[in-house]
């Protein structure tokens, strides 16, 4: 590809994401990036379960190309990054938490093969729940009197924000080198860190590479596109059912006003005249 003419597709596709960090031969890269989110040393990192994107050519499916990591031989992580917000985002996080949880043991085997399972979800946008806090934030299962007392090591949920990155005062923090590369590449805190960061260097030269892919930025152009379309559909679908929703929820509590105005002694028709409602719709 002529280098004028080289398009820029950011690393916080998704595509683009689950390739740098995802495929079989990133394995330092993500293990260091890993290691700043976690704070932890980590002795091995597995990311053998990744699909191999630029080779499946998948453009036609939205399917999550989230980036699936064993960590210290026995230790699921699952890595999302999410750019625009969902309803229930945190649910259906939350239930993909369980099921790899879950899928560490079979029927009739001992607990103790269950390991701590980490679920790491990384977004540009502001959520109410964590509203207040900071770019990163760690979630456990905490006794909620004390609020430090943790339940269990096995649940692990971050929750990192790139809308927030550019707020923080403690501009030296590791973390926010990788995090600054995710928003912005081409930025000069990255040429910088580059420097003293090999591995940071690494996830560059390879988006770099990326970028002189001519098909597989067509394949992150018409995944974008998908993904915008799919969106709007869900914005569609979700505005319309709030709406029958809403309607929904009239017609309950004029049912149940109706009921109490009959315990109340007053006559079946007077009722229906007054709620609108018909006969049968009442006495359901």
């Amino acid at each position: 590809m002529d280098q004028s003419k080289e398009k820029i597709i950011s690393p916080k596709s998704d595509i683009v994401f689950q390739t740098l960090f995802g495929e079989v031969g990133s394995e330092n890269t993500t293990k260091k990036f890993l290691e700043t989110i976690l704070n932890e040393k980590i002795d091995s990192i597995d990311l053998s379960k990744n699909p191999i994107i630029r080779k499946e050519h998948k453009t036609d499916k939205i399917g999550i190309l989230d980036v699936v990591a064993t960590l210290n031989e026995n230790e699921p992580c699952n890595v999302e990054i999410q750019m625009e917000n969902h309803p229930f985002l945190i649910e259906r996080n939350l239930w993909y938490w369980s099921k790899r949880y879950s899928k560490q043991m079979q029927e009739g085997e001992n607990y103790k093969k269950l390991h701590r399972t980490i679920s790491i979800l990384i977004i540009n946008f502001n959520l109410e729940v964590s509203k207040g806090l900071g770019y990163h934030t760690k979630w456990q299962i905490i006794e909620e009197e004390t609020r430090n007392v943790i339940l269990t090591n096995k649940f692990e949920f971050h929750i990192i924000n790139l809308v927030k990155i550019k707020e923080q005062k403690n501009m030296k923090e590791e973390l926010l080198d990788w995090l600054y590369f995710l928003d912005d590449p081409n930025s000069e805190r990255v040429a910088e860190k580059m420097k003293e960061n090999k591995e940071l260097k690494l996830a560059y030269e390879k988006w770099k590479q990326l970028m002189q892919d001519e098909k597989f930025v067509r394949m992150a152009e018409l995944r974008q596109r998908a993904i915008l379309d799919e969106n709007t559909k869900l914005e569609v679908s979700y505005d319309n059912g709030v709406e029958e929703g809403l309607k929904t929820g009239e017609k309950r509590a004029k049912i149940e006003m109706a009921k109490k105005m009959i315990e109340e002694g007053m006559p079946l028709e007077k009722v229906i005249k007054i709620i609108g409602l018909t006969k049968e719709e009442i006495l359901v």
